[in-house]
């Protein structure tokens, strides 16, 4: 049976975007959306697609609280490869509608915390109103009797929803990206690409000082450079947290290989969530110019010396 995809739905999402910019060549048929993010990790758990898109952070909204929850609970998945898309909004409102019209704007939260700047200076009165998607609330606004006067989404959610464009660029960054990941089942990972990232969860024994410089080191101690880190709580009560890491390299790579290493020793659990390609930003910085060497040969002769020293030859 061809391959079938999963992401955040309804059509029209940034996330539909992301999934086409990741599986290029999938029909339309192949796309399938969901209704949550939850509804993603659920369908790719199963075995009822092949794998799945969600957003998982925003260039200035940060974390996205739902994808992070999923990652971290429940049955695990990997992720496989990764895409940012430039986040782009625009205000939608049924044809015939004009801007002193809207009275009631619906959009995703972290479309509002972007927009907020604009709505204060073009729409200072309107009621804002949140919705599982930019997509679902053009769909909502197109419905009738929607309960909402426009929506701020993506043009191509306006357009596939046969509403008008009151206003483009509405965004208070005109710089702004979400990162989307690519969702599989545990399995072969991706080949190194010498471009790649890191990605896991560590749990620490138990709250102390110090407790996250001890996983830090890991990395530090090893050149390995981190691009992300995020405090999340477990859930198992207040003060209780773990840390979601981004890490440049591939697991195969001797220095990544020997940090996750370290930090299964220091940390009560560790959730690897995969090595795969970067995407879209620059590469890591030449190991050569780090403050030690790096190279998997530099591991490998340190390796060969301790091994030596144990035997008892001492140079």
């Amino acid at each position: 049976m061809p391959n079938r995809y999963a992401y955040l739905g309804p059509e029209g999402t940034f996330t539909e975007a992301a999934l086409r910019a990741l599986r290029p060549g999938a029909p339309d048929g192949a796309r399938v959306p969901c209704q949550g993010v939850a509804a993603v990790f659920d369908a790719v758990r199963s075995g009822s697609v092949d794998g799945g898109v969600v957003p998982l952070e925003n260039s200035v909204e940060g974390g996205v609280t739902a994808t992070i929850a999923e990652l971290i609970n429940g049955d695990p998945l990997i992720i496989t490869g990764e895409t940012a898309v430039p986040v782009e909004f625009a205000l939608f409102a049924r044809p015939g509608t004009v801007l002193e019209d809207v009275k009631r704007v619906a959009t995703h939260p972290h479309a509002l915390a972007q927009c907020r700047g604009w709505l204060a200076r073009h729409l200072p009165d309107a009621d804002t109103h949140t919705v599982s998607s930019t997509a679902a609330a053009a769909r909502s606004v197109a419905e009738p009797g929607a309960p909402y006067d426009a929506a701020i989404c993506a043009v191509i959610a306006g357009e596939r929803y046969g509403l008008q464009a009151l206003a483009t660029g509405v965004g208070d960054r005109s710089d702004a990206a979400t990162r989307f990941i690519y969702l599989s089942r545990p399995g072969a990972l991706p080949e190194p690409t010498g471009s790649d990232l890191t990605s896991l969860v560590a749990f620490i024994n138990d709250d102390h000082p110090g407790a996250l410089i001890e996983v830090l080191n890991q990395f530090a101690v090893r050149g390995v450079n981190l691009t992300r880190l995020e405090s999340r709580p477990t859930g198992d009560g207040l003060g209780s947290y773990c840390f979601c890491i981004d890490a440049e390299g591939h697991v195969a790579e001797a220095r990544v290989g020997e940090a996750l290493m370290g930090i299964r020793r220091v940390c009560r659990d560790v959730r690897f969530l995969g090595s795969y390609p970067r995407s879209g930003r620059a590469t890591e910085v030449d190991p050569l110019l780090r403050p030690r060497p790096t190279t998997d040969a530099v591991f490998a002769e340190a390796e060969r010396w301790l091994a030596r020293v144990r035997a008892g030859y001492v140079d």
